[in-house]
């Protein structure tokens, strides 16, 4: 059921100054894709479909939720099939991956999706997900287009699960896992943050399943974008800590593929009763300890459509009011170009012994920005 959008033409592209140059003193105007001042350009849409979640979990949410948004201030399917047509035929967006909140709480992803699907049949499009009801429509978001899902999974044991999330419902989960490998649904990468004292003594197992299953698991430094705002950098587990505690069991060695921009370092995976067998991938996404600014090649909209040129930022610029307007998608595009023009060199946290006093955690969380 594809949402059929007509797109205006576009200027020709025009050369911009190479990742990590000096600071360019001239206007985005006139500039070819979402490109800022020291020359990266955002070619990966993360595109926040809600801020409600059916978890609760303590390093994201309080335990009695936050305000949702009303439902008028939500993007709709067309307004996200069109902002993503904005972003692939005119400002050079190479992939998108639909975020929230939960994505699978909105009734109409199936038709968000095939409308996508219908305009860019050659798009990788994914979607983060905590796979609850992931056992019911993973195959119909596969037939509507979908390439691949990550799964938020932090913990294999019930109780620790339910400890995290405050629900309790992994077995939901893994069942949602379990059907998206049935129906095909790409490489499933695994998502997992550890707790210090909670599930942290768990990563080498969690590697363990993953590889044993075929899916790609990422671990994930916990960011200081939690709503109770009690994160703490002694807290947090590193990725050098988890590095090390994987190599209690395994051997890890760099992957020989090109970063090319991911978030994740890639490290190859063997077991030490097997080193000549490459069992797996792992990924480790250090945003934290090793940040990767520099190549950040990601423009993220949050579900009232507003752009955020970072993931930390405490600035974002509305094209929601445009899209409900007389702004035509040129117009659209335009203010995009100029949020993303003035994206930070950096988030603030890598300054030596992190937590500087001159950084300020953002006020909304993961779940209202979108990962």
């Amino acid at each position: 059921m594809g949402i059929e959008l007509g797109m205006p033409a576009f200027a020709p592209p025009r050369p911009f100054p190479e990742p990590g140059a000096a600071p360019n003193a001239e206007t985005p105007e006139g500039l070819d894709g979402l490109v800022d001042r020291y020359g990266r350009r955002a070619t990966d849409m993360r595109l926040s479909l809600t801020d409600k979640c059916n978890l609760r979990c303590t390093y994201c949410m309080p335990a009695s939720g936050l305000d949702w948004l009303p439902k008028d201030k939500v993007l709709t399917a067309g307004e996200i099939v069109r902002l993503v047509g904005i972003g692939v035929n005119g400002l050079g967006v190479r992939e998108l991956r639909l975020t929230g909140g939960e994505p699978l709480v909105r009734a109409d992803l199936v038709e968000i999706i095939a409308g996508i699907r219908a305009n860019h049949p050659e798009l990788p499009v994914s979607l983060t997900t905590n796979g609850l009801g992931l056992d019911k429509k993973a195959a119909a978001l596969k037939d509507a287009g979908l390439t691949r899902i990550n799964v938020s999974l932090d913990s294999l044991h019930p109780g620790t699960f339910a400890q995290l999330t405050r629900r309790p419902f992994l077995d939901r989960v893994l069942a949602g896992v379990e059907e998206a490998a049935r129906v095909g649904l790409g490489l499933i990468k695994i998502n997992a943050v550890l707790m210090r004292g909670i599930n942290d003594a768990e990563a080498p197992d969690l590697l363990e399943w993953a590889v044993t299953h075929g899916f790609e698991l990422r671990f994930i430094e916990q960011m200081p974008l939690d709503a109770d705002h009690g994160w703490t950098r002694d807290g947090m587990i590193t990725a050098a800590e988890i590095r090390s505690r994987l190599e209690e069991r395994f051997v890890l060695t760099p992957d020989p593929r090109n970063r090319d921009g991911a978030p994740a370092e890639r490290w190859e995976v063997r077991r030490r009763t097997s080193l000549e067998v490459v069992a797996g991938v792992v990924g480790i996404i250090a945003s934290v300890t090793e940040p990767f600014c520099a190549d950040c090649r990601r423009t993220r909209i949050t579900a009232e459509g507003k752009v955020r040129s970072c993931l930390f930022s405490h600035e974002e610029t509305d094209l929601l009011g445009l899209l409900r307007s007389t702004g035509d998608d040129a117009a659209v595009a335009r203010r995009w170009q100029e949020a993303m023009w003035g994206k930070p060199k950096a988030h603030g946290m890598d300054h030596a012994g992190l937590g500087a006093p001159d950084y300020v955690q953002p006020e909304r969380t993961m779940s209202a920005i979108g990962g």
